[in-house]
């Protein structure tokens, strides 16, 4: 049977061609990408008989996005070579994610949010065990969840809220234990077509 990685990598050349432009929730959110920060997230996934995700949640008092279901990641500086540096450097920050510990897949469609940011997602496979610390100041725990979970359409529900008088759609993941919603869980939704075909191929 291939490896976990090599279904990935599979998968990912199959779907190349979703990649080509950004993916842009709320146009009228989003008025010229070029103005956008660059930032990039790992996306860990564990190999292990049955693959599990890699998540975080933020601290309550940080500035952006506080107390959410996040993953490792950050904005790219300049002295980073690309999102796939810039993700692994935000990795290791902020929960002690060994860089060398990290087979990269490779990066998928960027991703624009009504906070200002374009976000790539570097998808790695990373090994299980691995005892990784929490940032303090950045990081209020990490947490996993099956990949088979989170790619599942029927645990993918669309909800609405009304912002600024207007009535605006999202994703949640269905998951009892920790709330994954808004930019995470359309990353998750994002990248769910590739994962279930890396999982199909397992069978």
């Amino acid at each position: 049977m291939s490896s976990l990685a090599e279904r990935l990598r599979r998968s990912f050349a199959i779907h190349a061609d979703a990649d080509s432009e950004p993916f842009v929730h709320y146009r009228d959110l989003v008025d010229d990408i070029a103005n956008l920060k660059i930032a990039a997230v790992l996306v860990p996934i564990i190999d292990a008989p049955e693959p599990r995700v890699l998540l975080t949640v933020r601290r309550d008092n940080l500035r952006s996005h506080a107390g959410q279901v996040a993953f490792p990641g950050g904005r790219i500086d300049p002295e980073d070579n690309g999102p796939v540096e810039g993700a692994l450097r935000e990795a290791w920050e902020e929960i002690g994610l060994p860089i060398d510990r990290v087979d990269i897949i490779g990066m998928t469609r960027a991703y624009a949010t009504g906070s200002g940011y374009l976000i790539t997602p570097v998808v790695g496979v990373i090994p299980e065990g691995l005892e990784l610390v929490p940032h303090e100041a950045e990081v209020a725990r990490v947490f996993e969840v099956p990949l088979d979970h989170l790619v599942a359409e029927n645990n993918h529900l669309r909800r609405t809220a009304v912002y600024n008088d207007i009535e605006r759609h999202y994703f949640e993941i269905d998951w009892p234990h920790e709330y994954i919603w808004g930019v995470t869980a359309g990353l998750i939704v994002n990248l769910a077509p590739r994962l279930r075909e890396a999982i199909r191929s397992a069978a």
